[in-house]
């Protein structure tokens, strides 16, 4: 329980300051959103290789679609995707109905401009760890109300 905390102090304090920095004039918004981005793909790339280790071979894209849904969310986030749906072409969509990044924020609305820079880490997360299993890809994050996250 206390390295949960720790980590979601770690990922508001890094989203924070690189913010912050920003509105010093040390860099640009959108760059921001790079950075946690490419944060999030180094760790992606270092967690999947930790964790499959002494995982046998995935035979496709939907086994380690599943990998990722279950065991990888669940080391991460302490829980499983709610639901993970593809069109058997390539495109696969997890959904979080309590993502814990989110959780913190108001289930309101005002907050929702600000939910970009919350999922850019995990987008980077998810990215990573793909790349690293040989998938390329791209990771977008879409929020209609919170803190479910697809």
């Amino acid at each position: 329980m206390a390295d949960e905390a720790l980590f979601l102090l770690l990922h508001s304090e890094m989203v924070a300051g690189l913010y912050r920095a920003a509105e010093q004039g040390e860099g640009e918004n959108g760059r921001c959103t790079t950075k946690l981005e490419s944060m999030g793909f180094r760790v992606g790339q270092g967690l999947i290789e930790r964790f499959t280790k002494d995982t046998a071979r995935f035979k496709d894209e939907l086994d380690i679609m599943k990998f990722i849904c279950k065991d990888f969310w669940t080391t991460v986030f302490k829980k499983q995707i709610d639901n993970l749906r593809t069109n058997h072409q390539g495109i696969y969509v997890l959904q979080d109905n309590k993502f814990r990044l989110l959780t913190q924020m108001s289930a309101g609305k005002q907050y929702l401009e600000h939910v970009p820079k919350y999922l850019a880490f995990t987008c980077g997360l998810i990215r990573g760890g793909l790349s690293n299993l040989g998938i390329k890809s791209i990771v977008t994050a879409e929020v209609s109300s919170m803190p479910a996250c697809k």
